[in-house]
């Protein structure tokens, strides 16, 4: 097996609980995953959100959009995999544009207000026309690691964006000492739709190959903050659970106690902090 991001030859590396294997290049670090060999104690749906820790998510997510890719007044957004249109309505409300695409996987009721005004595409990024306004910023939250084809995802968005436009993602990081640590029990590899981990070095190469430049690679200090509570949780009690570990009151308790030590050891240990930002710009040409 080839690396999809260099096409160098990958290397099987199997995890503590000797089941779970996922394919690593020994070149740019990145990791393939094929859910069928690495379950992991999966979940059985894409998303096991809750409520409550979704209110603080997007709020740690929008602070983390603004400090990488701050926004002139008037600018245009597009986002890829909008989902409820939380974050787009979001900057809607600070007066900027907004757009975006999703083929509606999860088949989620989007925020009236989003479906108003923004400019929706039920569709993949490959797929959005190529008359749309060219955006400002281009971003993706936690998509990278779930689409099947990572080159068009990249090109597409390079197609989307004006001269200087920026493109962001945040995506989890295979070379997190927090996935060594955890071993099987990461709890990044519950979501059964996760099947690549990109490396520092390996989101740089793709980004090159699309064309863009000024790229740079960062560590959220907040971002998946339960990672640390949900991983000991399944490293205590491994088991499947079809909902997910933080489907149980308790669970999301014990998660939201560990969560300040937690942003210790990432502030001490940067290369502990699971989830890369990624931020490039668009030059004149390709």
């Amino acid at each position: 097996m080839s690396c999809e991001v260099c096409s160098a030859p990958m290397n099987p590396w199997t995890l503590r609980d000797g089941q779970t294997t996922l394919m690593v290049c020994p070149k740019c670090s990145h990791i393939d995953r094929d859910p069928k060999a690495a379950l992991a104690h999966q979940r059985d749906v894409a998303y096991g959100g809750d409520p409550g820790l979704d209110r603080i998510r997007l709020a740690l997510t929008t602070r983390t959009l603004q400090n990488a890719a701050p926004l002139a007044p008037g600018a245009r957004v597009f986002e890829i995999g909008f989902g409820a249109g939380a974050m787009l309505r979001g900057h809607l409300d600070h007066g900027f544009e907004a757009a975006g695409c999703d083929p509606d996987q999860l088949h989620v009721e989007v925020d009236p207000i989003v479906l108003a005004k923004a400019d929706l595409y039920p569709c993949g990024i490959e797929e959005v026309g190529g008359d749309t306004k060219p955006a400002d910023l281009v971003y993706g939250i936690h998509v990278v690691e779930h689409v099947e084809n990572i080159h068009t995802l990249a090109t597409s968005a390079f197609g989307l964006l004006q001269a200087q436009g920026r493109v962001l993602f945040l995506t989890p990081a295979a070379d997190s000492a927090s996935l060594r640590a955890f071993s099987d029990s990461w709890w990044l590899l519950e979501d059964p739709t996760h099947v690549r981990f990109f490396s520092a070095q390996s989101i740089r190469i793709l980004l090159t190959e699309a064309g863009f430049s000024h790229i740079q690679v960062k560590r959220s200090l907040t971002d998946n903050l339960t990672m640390e509570g949900a991983s000991l949780l399944r490293l205590l009690r491994p088991k499947d659970r079809p909902a997910g570990v933080l489907a149980t009151r308790r669970a999301r308790l014990f998660a939201m106690a560990v969560a300040p030590l937690a942003l210790l050891l990432r502030v001490v240990w940067p290369k502990w902090r699971p989830t890369l930002v990624v931020t490039a710009r668009r030059g004149e040409f390709k």
